[in-house]
């Protein structure tokens, strides 16, 4: 039995997982769900209600990282732990993606949160003006982990960003949003109800 993986789509966190599920090419059961209609097998699963959630046969993980690591753990035919940059990725999970939330979603404060998600993206420019990605030569955990929340903050406001002194960082971000790598984890799914047939994650 395949582990099931209750997942929605344009969510970053569980877009990071499905990365790392793709490239350890670890099947599971996709379950999409509506985050305003949620389905009570999550719930049960998972009281925190937030996706991704992998429901494994002797555990529940509930963070994405988490999901990350344990799909690597497993299989890394890629190598994506060795570019594992603990400190870049908790800064886009704490710092970056908090000024984010603010930035996206805030009604006062959203200049303020702009500019603080910005120092995080000029440190990223200044990275890849020397390396084609984040931790080296080749995609990674480390670019994995950051590019679904750089695409969040892209495209709240694209006709800015475009125009941000960072062009590595856009070309990086582009080469990802054009890849198959992308396109792959992206395939829109119906929502899932009890009763329907399985659907395997990455597609076979």
């Amino acid at each position: 039995m395949n582990p099931i993986l209750y997942s929605f789509r344009r969510c970053p966190y569980a877009m990071r997982a499905r990365l790392a599920l793709a490239s350890a090419g670890i099947p599971v059961e996709l379950r999409e769900v509506l985050l305003r209609d949620k389905a009570p097998e999550l719930l049960e699963a998972s009281p925190k209600a937030t996706v991704p959630v992998l429901d494994l046969p002797d555990r529940v993980i509930e963070e994405s990282y988490d999901i990350m690591l344990w799909a690597l753990g497993k299989s890394d035919p890629e190598g994506w732990l060795q570019g594992k940059n603990e400190p870049l990725i908790t800064e886009i999970d704490g710092p970056f993606k908090t000024a984010l939330d603010h930035y996206k979603y805030g009604k006062i404060g959203v200049e303020e949160a702009r500019e603080t998600s910005s120092e995080t993206l000029r440190k990223l420019e200044n990275t890849l003006k020397t390396s084609p990605f984040l931790s080296g030569p080749q995609f990674t955990l480390a670019d994995a982990a950051s590019v679904t929340f750089i695409r969040q903050f892209a495209n709240v406001d694209r006709a800015w960003f475009d125009t941000q002194p960072w062009p590595h960082l856009c070309a990086w971000l582009e080469n990802f949003l054009a890849s198959p790598r992308f396109e792959a984890i992206m395939r829109k799914y119906p929502k899932w109800q009890a009763g329907d047939p399985a659907t395997l994650f990455p597609e076979p």
